[in-house]
């Protein structure tokens, strides 16, 4: 099932996500729903807060094609060596920043199955756990970036979703119009 994706100026977003008590179905579920509501939003990962659910967990997708799910992360250890790449998120669509993060990273997690992991990962992967371990935090890639840009791209954002709220609510509004008159004409048609 794809599920509605959280976007910024939600508080979700900005808290601290509580850990896993235990991997069960119910949690092996959501990370199918998320799975899929990644790949139904062409993104590379995603994490428990952008589905609305306050939970230590994130799933991804790299560049190896590997569907990978991290229940209660931590990441262990970060390279010295640090390099720049041009994050995206689906909660913040269409903005874009180029954000320096470590280029290699090892992370323990426990995987759907409940079974404990670690990994050590480099490139767009080590990128990819990074940013989505940053949203269990509470933390959003524009957060890493030049905080002129994080103050401008929160602005553009706001005035995105200001501009498509005016949009939806008048298309409702044409919708009430074009019912009212086909109810004067019924009503009309009625009286004769």
């Amino acid at each position: 099932m794809i599920l509605p994706i959280t976007k910024l100026g939600e508080d979700i977003l900005r808290q601290k996500a509580q850990p896993v008590a235990e991997v069960t179905d119910e949690i092996r579920t959501l990370i199918e729903d998320m799975y899929e509501t990644m790949d139904a939003a062409d993104g590379v990962g995603l994490a428990g807060p952008q589905v609305g659910k306050n939970m230590r967990l994130f799933v991804l997708m790299a560049d190896d094609n590997v569907r990978r799910a991290f229940i209660n992360p931590q990441i262990i250890k970060t390279s010295e060596e640090l390099g720049d790449y041009d994050e995206g998120c689906l909660s913040l669509p269409k903005i874009y920043e180029t954000i320096r993060r470590p280029v290699k990273v090892t992370v323990q997690a426990l995987n759907e199955k409940g079974k404990p992991f670690t990994l050590e990962a480099d490139g767009l992967l080590a990128r990819i756990i990074q940013h989505e371990y940053d949203h269990l935090d509470g933390i959003l890639f524009i957060d890493r970036g030049d905080p002129d840009f994080a103050q401008k791209a929160s602005e553009q954002f706001q005035r995105r979703q200001e501009r498509a709220k005016l949009k939806e609510l008048e298309k409702e509004a044409k919708a009430r119009k074009i019912a009212a008159k086909l109810a004067a004409k019924e009503a009309k048609k009625s009286q004769k």
